[in-house]
């Protein structure tokens, strides 16, 4: 249950009201509920093939082929190689087929581009594919259409893939729609972006799916016992939150996922450069991945407890922000100096971690857009994983490979955990040397998981910094469909 109090009667209590502005939703997300059109359940009369080659084969392949085709491969200067297109007309100039150089057939990105870069129409895959590959060539298809368009009209047109027989289209829709809704949250401006619509988009999630949602905020998270996350949040205006979905029948194993959701990160005191504060709508990608995660299990019906906790807030600078020296009582009772107020994730994650944990779930998740020093040993496309549980880890590693969806496995270093040593209190929330900080940070985070719980933490980027087929610049699901993977084999019929 979720209460509304009027404006006066929260300023009679001595807090910040959130203006109208901020509660009232203003135009939908583009990819939360929208069905993907760029797949189509069969064949249509009108549908042109697309051969896919790679270049190894390619001098064998156009030995075969008609004098027509090979003069005008020849002329175009088509080699097949990886992500090249070539458009083979027919005898009176129509599109005949379509050629595109890929790497392999087990790339999920090998006809990422094609939706957008092929003339509008009808098409289908003429491979002898095997039907995994050509469950994950619809998905990459469909995920290459993906286009933000909150702010301004799209022009322009897709083709379509007709799907091969035996392809799950639902299944496939189900997962296009989750990373759209990842990459939706993330590329949201701040303004529209929230802990209050940030909360929304769970209500609405939770709503389509008939789970439980609960949400915490302002000063009722001092009452739940939440502290931190008040903390880090109550100098915005836009009040601090934690959001709590719950779905599923309560005998089947339970599965948490616990994601970060700074909306936005000035840094607070420790304030941010001008460039460093530039991408920080995107802070919230962790929140976006375990949401996604959460519209996954439940679309596909998997028989867990679905617990998804979001602990939303804006990392702001006013009077009552918190400061570098303060000392904080988490949920747990562990004492936390702060170090840094621009470590800010690993504090609000704490208090819902333990929340989480106070379950006792057999498996538990977590995503954060955490440490810079992630992205420093990994770069920005590979995800850092830090497991509890080596056989946990084993099974997400496999299908991190299976999937093509890469995470690579960081230490959790114990003696790296006196760098987190504090004189006044626990804790701190930040080494001061700033070495092994991606460790540092997830050994911060493993003090809030109880003792027994198989757990992953995920320390990701959740943004493109280019476009590439399938994966548009801007926010994107990393990891996700590696996750998913592994709790559909473990759970899934």
């Amino acid at each position: 249950m979720k209460s509304f109090a009027l404006d006066g009667a929260v300023r009679g209590l001595g807090l910040q009201a959130e203006p109208a502005s901020a509660r009232l939703a203003t135009s939908p997300l583009t990819g939360v509920t929208a069905v993907v059109d760029a797949l189509l359940p069969e064949r249509s009369k009108d549908a042109r093939p697309i051969e896919p080659l790679v270049k190894e084969a390619f001098s064998e392949w156009l030995e075969t082929q008609s004098d027509r085709t090979r003069r005008w491969a020849q002329s175009v200067g088509f080699k097949a190689e990886a992500g090249s297109i070539c458009l083979v007309p027919g005898e009176h100039g129509e599109l005949e087929r379509v050629l595109v150089g890929v790497k392999s057939s087990d790339d999920p990105f090998a006809l990422g581009a094609l939706s957008r870069e092929l003339p509008e129409g009808d098409y289908y895959l003429d491979a002898p594919w095997s039907g995994e590959s050509q469950q994950s060539a619809a998905l990459g298809w469909a995920l290459g259409a993906y286009r933000y368009t909150r702010y301004r009209d799209s022009k322009a047109t897709l083709a379509r893939l007709c799907v091969a027989d035996g392809v799950d289209l639902e299944s496939v829709n189900h997962q296009a729609q989750a990373i759209y809704q990842v990459r939706d949250l993330i590329n949201t401006p701040p303004e529209d972006m929230m802990p209050g619509q940030l909360a929304s988009a769970v209500e609405a999630l939770g709503q389509r799916f008939g789970a439980r949602v609960n949400v915490v905020e302002g000063d009722g998270l001092l009452a739940g016992n939440l502290p931190i996350i008040h903390a880090v949040g109550r100098a915005s205006h836009h009040l601090p939150r934690l959001v709590d979905l719950q779905w599923g029948d309560a005998s089947n194993p339970k599965v948490t996922l616990v994601g970060k959701g700074v909306c936005f990160d000035s840094g607070g005191l420790d304030i941010k450069t001008a460039a460093g504060m530039r991408l920080m709508k995107k802070d919230m990608g962790g929140a976006a991945h375990a949401i996604g995660l959460a519209h996954m299990i439940m679309a596909h019906g998997l028989p867990v407890r679905l617990r998804l906790l979001i602990p939303a807030v804006e990392n702001a600078v006013s009077g009552n922000a918190y400061h570098p020296g303060d000392v904080l009582r988490s949920r747990k009772g562990i004492s936390v100096e702060i170090h840094n107020t621009d470590a800010e994730g690993r504090l609000v994650m704490c208090d819902a971690l333990t929340l989480g944990g106070e379950d006792a779930p057999e498996l538990m998740f977590d995503f954060s857009t955490l440490t810079g020093a992630a992205r420093v040993a990994l770069g920005p496309d590979l995800p850092a994983m830090f497991c509890n549980d080596d056989e946990l880890s084993e099974g997400l590693l496999a299908a991190a490979d299976e999937m093509k969806d890469p995470v690579w496995r960081m230490p959790l270093f114990d003696p790296y955990r006196e760098m987190l040593d504090s004189k006044v209190a626990d804790i701190v929330n930040a080494a001061s040397n700033g070495q092994g900080g991606a460790i540092t940070a997830a050994l911060f985070l493993k003090e809030f998981v109880p003792n027994g719980t198989a757990w992953a933490h995920f320390d990701l980027m959740a943004w493109n910094s280019r476009t590439r087929p399938g994966r548009p610049e801007g926010g994107e699901a990393m990891g996700l469909r590696a996750v998913f993977k592994y709790l559909h084999g473990r759970y899934g019929t």
